[in-house]
Formats: structure tokens, sequence, C-alpha cells
């Protein structure tokens, strides 16, 4: 049964990688009843289960960053932390504008998947759409991934999510503090019998919602409206059967946030005055998933999770139809939905002691609406404005596109401390373009003392465009305008096909420390990333002809009593070369210039670490964290990079336990404690759109009521 109660003792937030990952015997179907309600069985069952699914998602040979819900709660905004925020955490991922993130080098590139089912992506970053309230466990998996880890293999975030089973309770949270952050939040958990439901909300507003693109303390017109909600329920059909349905839904709304000061360039029914600070641009996202999974196991040899997914969509852009006109030249009004359905099938046959068999399929249907309403002004051949009265052009495209995949792999125990995991998976799109795959996948795990463990790895990846994201716009309708691209070229965004190499090893010291390190090297042919190239915060996929990631992490734990630490350091390289299509977004001489050259891509950031702890006196929890970067790249086809930052957060967590009001947590905690200002982004760089700076010093409070 799982223990829903206040953890007393922070988690360490635990570093490891994967040994054997040997799914246990499952327990005898016939078990002792405490009453006449059967619940001893149905934990029992729901236990199994849980193993059997466990055993369905393999980790051998790649690297794994764990955070349990106690960890989660030890951070200094608890489960008001953002999935991102949480994320950023682990060794060798970098944060960026609007919340994104970069692992090892990677463009975004990341694999959500909740209770093993691959969740189709959205429009805008998922870090944002997940609460994390609703996770038991996160896993982020990274490096040479298992055969049946495909599509985005940057970094695969695996929730397990809670579920209620055996339990019954809840909590109501209320959060709060500058920048006039209000967020209620609340879950309710528990079972009846072989019923068991989780669900969770919540709503919440500032005035930060996007990055500050000025220096100040306070960002201009950026109120931000978001709210989720999530639900699991599942039902034991039989000791060794169990159907759940899970769902979600996020609704954000955003103020795009003004730079006071600027200069028009254009003129609209003849003025061409605008105070900047006034305009009044906003995006609307919303995302919907749900999931239906059928899991079970035949007792002893076989497990398998079939599940039928569906996500809808849908973001859209409005502009300033007069300060746009001016500033810009072009007043668009973006409309993007996508909609996905497919299926997925899992399956672990146990051969023997020496061999796990594993293998699966998936497909996926998607279809994308683009529906754009562009205002603009004619133009000359060297886009100088011609008439001061615009006009409007439509600009709509739908597409259908489709992925297929198969995979089967064995887990082969060699030794007693020797794994060796291999397998095959074949990846077909049918999108803008079609193109397939079959890529070897080989991991080894070899335990050399109790306390020592080396690992190697190599896989062949592919990786489709998202397809959310392209556009079968034609971009020759904007010619004579202010909005007609530098150039014509524009050839169709090609999947990534990558050699991927992994070596590391991990060292506990005694009782109280572990340590790791971790090398890799990417090679790759039509290297993938994505670049703001319009008002609207909506990425634009493109190729690098050829591209090459490498770099090393390097990790460190410690816990004893009622103290814990952990540190993660990683050094890397990002580049590519020969931009190869969607060609039109870039200017020709910046065009012509990476043809020719080696350059950095623009997430690419030599030095990233972060850092963190706890410290337990009685009740209370002293906690820290923080990230520091050596700074993203900028400036002529991001041949510059922007100055180092840190940023450190502290935080107080008391745990009541009153006669009347019964158990309750509050905390307060400072972001930026020490108030170093910082500049993630100059608005320079290849697919840079705006500039974007760090979050000033900030205070916040919440009080967590359990029941």
């Amino acid at each position: 049964m799982k223990n829903r109660t206040r953890v007393s003792q922070a988690a360490l937030l635990l570093f490891a990688i994967s040994a054997h990952s040997h799914a246990a015997t499952a327990d005898s179907a016939a078990t002792a009843t405490v009453d006449g309600s059967g619940t001893l069985d149905v934990q029992v069952n729901a236990k199994r289960l849980d193993r059997a699914r466990n055993g369905l998602s393999p980790e051998t040979g790649s690297s794994v960053y764990r955070f349990s819900e106690a960890d989660i709660n030890a951070l200094p905004a608890g489960q008001d932390t953002p999935l991102n925020q949480v994320l950023l955490q682990a060794p060798g991922v970098a944060s960026d504008s609007y919340g994104q993130l970069h692992v090892r080098g990677d463009h975004a590139n990341l694999q959500y998947r909740i209770d093993g089912v691959l969740i189709p992506e959205p429009i805008s970053g998922f870090g944002q759409t997940l609460d994390t309230r609703i996770i038991d466990q996160v896993n982020l998996l990274t490096g040479a991934l298992p055969a049946q880890y495909g599509y985005r293999t940057a970094g695969v975030v695996d929730l397990r999510t809670k579920n209620g089973d055996g339990d019954s309770g809840g909590s109501i949270d209320v959060f709060g503090g500058s920048h006039q952050t209000l967020k209620t939040s609340a879950d309710v958990f528990g079972s009846k019998g072989a019923f068991s439901y989780y669900f969770s909300g919540s709503l919440g507003v500032n005035n930060l919602g996007i990055e500050n693109p000025t220096a100040s303390a306070d960002a201009v017109h950026d109120h931000t409206r978001q709210g989720d909600a999530f639900g699991y329920m599942s039902y034991i059909i039989n000791p060794l059967t169990r159907v759940s349905l899970m769902f979600g839904t996020t609704s954000n709304q955003f103020e795009i946030p003004n730079t006071p000061g600027l200069q028009t360039s254009f003129t609209l029914n003849g003025n061409s005055t605008f105070d900047s600070s006034q305009l009044n641009e906003s995006q609307s996202e919303l995302n919907n998933f749900a999931v239906i999974a059928l899991q079970g196991t035949n007792g002893a040899a076989l497990d398998y999770q079939f599940a039928l997914f569906t996500r809808y969509t849908r973001t859209q852009f409005n502009p300033d139809p007069v300060g746009d006109l001016l500033f810009n030249g072009v007043a668009s009004q973006d409309f993007h939905s996508n909609s996905a359905n497919g299926a997925q099938l899992d399956t672990t046959w146990r051969l023997n002691d020496k061999h796990t068999i594993r293998s699966g399929i998936f497909f996926e249907q998607e279809h994308a609406v683009f529906n754009d309403s562009v205002n603009v002004f004619a133009a000359d051949a060297d886009g100088n404005q011609l008439s001061d009265q615009p006009f409007n052009i439509q600009d709509a495209s739908s597409k259908t596109g489709y992925l297929y995949s198969a995979y089967v792999q064995d887990e082969w125990k060699l030794t007693d401390r020797l794994t060796l995991n291999y397998g095959l998976r074949y990846d077909k799109m049918d999108e803008y373009v079609s193109a397939s795959q079959l890529s070897p996948r080989v991991g080894l795990v070899y335990a050399l003392t109790p306390s020592t463990t080396f690992h190697a790895g190599y896989a062949r990846y592919f990786t489709p465009p998202a397809f959310e994201l392209l556009s079968g716009s034609t971009i020759n309708r904007f010619n004579g305008t202010t909005n007609q691209s530098p150039s014509s070229q524009n050839d169709p965004v090609q999947p990534e096909r990558s050699h991927y190499f992994d070596l590391g090893v991990t060292q506990r010291l005694g009782s109280t420390i572990t340590v790791g390190v971790d090398a890799y090297y990417k090679k790759s042919t039509n290297l993938l990333d994505e670049g703001q190239f319009g008002s609207a915060l909506i990425y634009t996929p493109f190729n690098y002809q050829d591209g090459r990631v490498y770099g090393i992490e390097f990790t460190a734990n410690y816990r004893q009593n009622n103290v814990s630490a952990y540190a993660n350091l990683a050094i890397s390289r990002a580049q590519g070369e020969d931009i190869d299509s969607a060609q039109f977004n870039f200017d020709p001489a910046e065009l012509a210039y990476i043809n020719s050259h080696w350059v950095y891509l623009d997430h690419d950031q030599r030095i990233t670490a972060s850092f963190g702890g706890t410290y337990e006196l009685g009740r209370t929890t002293f906690t820290f964290d923080g990230i520091v970067g050596s700074g993203l790249r900028s400036g002529f086809a991001n041949t510059d990079r922007l100055p180092v930052y840190t940023q450190i957060n502290l935080g107080v967590i008391q745990h009541f336990n009153m006669a009347l009001l019964g158990k309750f947590d509050a905390r307060v905690l400072l972001i930026n404690a020490f108030n170093r200002v910082y500049e993630l982004r100059d608005g320079s760089g290849i697919g840079v759109g705006a500039p974007q700076y760090g979050p000033h010093f900030a205070a916040y409070a919440g009080v967590t009521k359990h029941f």
C-alpha cells in the first residue's frame, strides 16, 4: 500500500545508472484477506500489476535521474514547482526562454510518457501542461536508449502518476506572492474495492507569464491565466488484469510582454507613431489528452499493456492590429491546431533466468490545421513600404500524417554482474515527407564491484520533425509585401538520423556519497533544430545537413541523517553546418555563412550546472536549489554568447500536526534570492525572436492542508 502521509525526511535526488531491471516474479494469485471485503487481495493485485508495468519499461544501458514525490516536495516551491523547473535539477539540462529545456545539446526533442504510455506532444512546450503535483515519481532517461524508445530521444520524461491504490485523502494548496501571483490547487485520491482514482486541478494568475524582454523588475503587459486538470481511474478486473483511464486538460492565456521605447518602422493611414508599451498582443493555448489502457500479466512469464490514446492541441496568436503593422509591417492572427490518435502495445516475455524478451508496436495519426489571417503592406523588391493602406492575405492549409514503429529487444543476463540489452527498432513516417529506418540498439551494464557500475551503449536514432509545427503554407503568396521572405527556397524538413554513443560509470563512496561521470557523442545527418521566426510563440523546425553533439556530465549526491545535497556539472558542444530546409526563414548572408561553416546551435551552452540540498531540524526543512550556465549563443550565426548566469532559490518548510487543524504544511521561498539579474536571450542568434531575462528577486508563500 502506498503511504500518502507526509514524508518527514526529505529524500535525496538520486542519480543512478540503471543496472539490471529484471522484473520480480509475480506474487501468487491466492492471498489471505483481513476481512470479508477482499481489501488485502486488491492491494496485492495492484502491486503485482504495478511490477508488471515497470517490467515493460527497461532502463538497461541508459542514464537515469530520478525524482520522487518526496524529492519534489523538498524543493523550495514544492509541488508548485513547474515540471520544467524540476527537470532543470537533472544533469545536462539547460534552461531557455518560454520554459523550453535543452537536454544534452538538443533543441527540445523530449518524449513524455505517463505510466509507460507515450503522450503525443502539443504545439506549446509540454513541460508547462502537466501539473507537478500529479507525480508519484518521474525519471529522466538519457543516453543510448533501449529499442522501445523512439522519435523523441534526447530524453524520456517517464512519469508515474499518483493513483489512490489502497488509500484515500487529498489536499488543498494556496500559493502566492510577487508579480501578483495567486494559485489554488487541490487533489483527491482513494479506492473502494477494485476501483481506485486520483483527481487534481489548479487555477492560477500572475503578471510574469512569459520572461520579461527587459531588465526591469516588473514586465509590462505580461498577465497570464492558467488552469489544468488531471484524472486517473483504474479497475482491477481480476488478479491479473487491470483497465485504467487517464485524462488531462490545460488552458493557458498569455499577454505578450512589451518593450517600451521602441521606434516604429512603417506608416499606417498617415500615422507613424505608437507607444510600444501599449501593444496588446496575446496568445491562448489549449491541450487535451486521454488514454485508456489494458494492462496485465499471466502471473509468471508474460506482461503486456495495450493503450489507445488521443490528444488535441491548439494555439492562437492575436496581434495588435495597429501596433504590429507600425512596428513590423505585419499583423497576423495565427491559429494552429493538431489532433492525434493512436495505439501502443508493449509486451515482456521472461523466457528464462537469462533472457527477457520485450517487443511492441506503435501507430499514430495526426491532423494539423493552419489558418492565418495576415494584414500587410505592399512593398518593393527591397522591402520598402509602397502604401500605407494594409490589405489582408488568408493563409490556410491542413495535413494528415502517420507514424508507425515496431521493436524487439532481448535483455540477456550474461553473468550475475554483466547484462546485455540488444534490439532492433523500425520507424516509418508518412507526413510532409516519407521516410523510414531500421535502428540497432545495444546497451551493456557491468557491476565491477558492489559499489562500482560501468555502462556503455550505442543507439541509431530516427527523429521526425515535430508535425504539429510544420506548415504547408505557400510563401510566394507574400511576395511584394512587407511579409516577403528573405528567399524563396523552402526545401522540406527531413527526419534527423543519428549515431549515438554513451559511456559512463557510477561509484558509491561509503553509504553517504554517490558520484558518477557520463560521456556521450552524437553524429547526425539532417540535424533538427527549431527557431522562432514570427511574432507567435510557436517554433519552426529546420535541418542542418550535418551535426555533432558531444559532452561529459559529472554528478554527486550526499545523504546522511538529516542532511542531503546534490550537484551536477555538464560540459557540452552542439554544432551544425549547412541549413538544407526551410531556408526562407534566414537572411541570405547568414545562410551563406552557415552553409560553409560549422556553427554553434542557438541553444548550445558550454557549461551547465545544478545543485541543491536540504537540512531537517525537527519539523522544519531548510532547502535550496540553483542553476548556473555559461550563456546561450547569440549574434550573427551564433558566433557570440551571452554572459554567465546564476540563480539560487531558498526555502523554509514547516510541517504542522495540530489537534484542531490536523496536518498541514507552510512554506516561504525566495526566487533568485541574491537578485543576480541575467539575460537568457538578447534577441539575436539563429531563430531567436526577442530578448528574454531571467526572474528578478521574488518572494512567495504557500500553505498545503492534507486531509
